[in-house]
């Protein structure tokens, strides 16, 4: 069928109009992208064009860098810690915020507040918060007559300062579980009570399959953010001491703009990129055990 001078003239206006849009995508994304596969597999250190050099990139991260399982470690003990205390930390204070009491937005808002907080600030607060000699932490221990560790000093607390630290920013999350929860039926509930379900029957066999699928988006979510946890190190520790917070997003950034290796963090960026795919596949393909979905059979 012949194309209309009108059909053309709209195509090419829709382009024009869609232009900037289309050339932002190009240069900004997918140029990026591109280049970063590209390089991953040279030799560039900016100050001379890029060298083939195939897989050794890839084979230097797996077989001569111990930084590189340093810091692969580091983050899956941050994701493997953080990650479900804030879960469960974030369900617990939207569950009790979702009860029906006097001045309960305002207490909605003071739990909401810390996640508008700039992250750089936050991170200074923290590194106050857990100084080992005069933190406000070690005050409160104290009176408890509890010892505190040297947290960001100490390798063996470094990692666990910084799960705590993440438990301050958990009301971006506990804001979604408080959507989810306000979405199920009451009724649901007063069928519970009618047939004897105590508060505990209720949470375990009404609230917590409801909203398994708002628990299922806040765990991807969870999971990407804490595998490109970055900028409190960055600002706190700079990885160390001893590289204990050598996070893997950090040690990317440091071969990238520290050591001029920008094949090496294109390789590393790539691997992140692959290992957050394959955790959050595996997470999709095993969701089907334990979402449900209100009105459907689980997926």
């Amino acid at each position: 069928m012949a194309v209309t001078a009108l059909a053309r003239r709209n195509l090419r206006n829709g382009l024009l109009f869609a232009s900037p849009f289309i050339v932002g995508l190009a240069v900004f994304t997918i140029y990026p992208v591109v280049a970063s596969i590209y390089l991953s597999f040279c030799r560039y250190t900016i100050l001379r064009p890029p060298q083939w050099v195939g897989l050794d990139n890839y084979g230097l991260l797996f077989t001569e860098d111990p930084l590189f399982w340093k810091s692969l470690y580091n983050t899956l003990y941050y994701t493997a810690l953080a990650l479900p205390l804030g879960l469960v930390l974030a369900l617990v204070l939207a569950t009790l915020l979702n009860m029906k009491l006097r001045g309960m937005a305002l207490y909605r808002t003071l739990y909401f507040l810390p996640t508008i907080v700039p992250t750089v600030a936050v991170a200074i607060l923290w590194l106050w918060v857990l100084n080992p000699e005069y933190g406000v932490l070690k005050a409160g221990l104290a009176v408890l007559h509890v010892p505190s560790p040297g947290w960001l000093a100490d390798p063996q607390w470094s990692k666990p300062g910084l799960v705590v630290m993440g438990l301050w920013g958990v009301g971006g999350t506990m804001v979604i579980f408080l959507a989810g929860l306000a979405g199920i039926p009451q009724q649901f509930y007063e069928a519970a009570a009618i047939d004897g379900a105590g508060r505990w029957s209720q949470f375990r066999h009404v609230t917590l399959p409801m909203i398994t699928p708002t628990i299922y988006f806040n765990l991807v979510i969870g999971l990407i953010a804490s595998f490109q946890y970055f900028t409190q190190v960055y600002i706190m520790t700079n990885g160390g001491p001893t590289h204990s917070t050598l996070f893997y997003a950090l040690y990317l950034y440091q071969n990238a703009f520290r050591y001029l290796r920008m094949g090496y963090a294109s390789a590393m960026a790539w691997l992140l990129f692959l290992v957050i795919l394959a955790a959050t596949l595996f997470i999709h393909r095993t969701s089907a055990r334990w979402v449900y979905y209100e009105g459907g059979e689980a997926l």
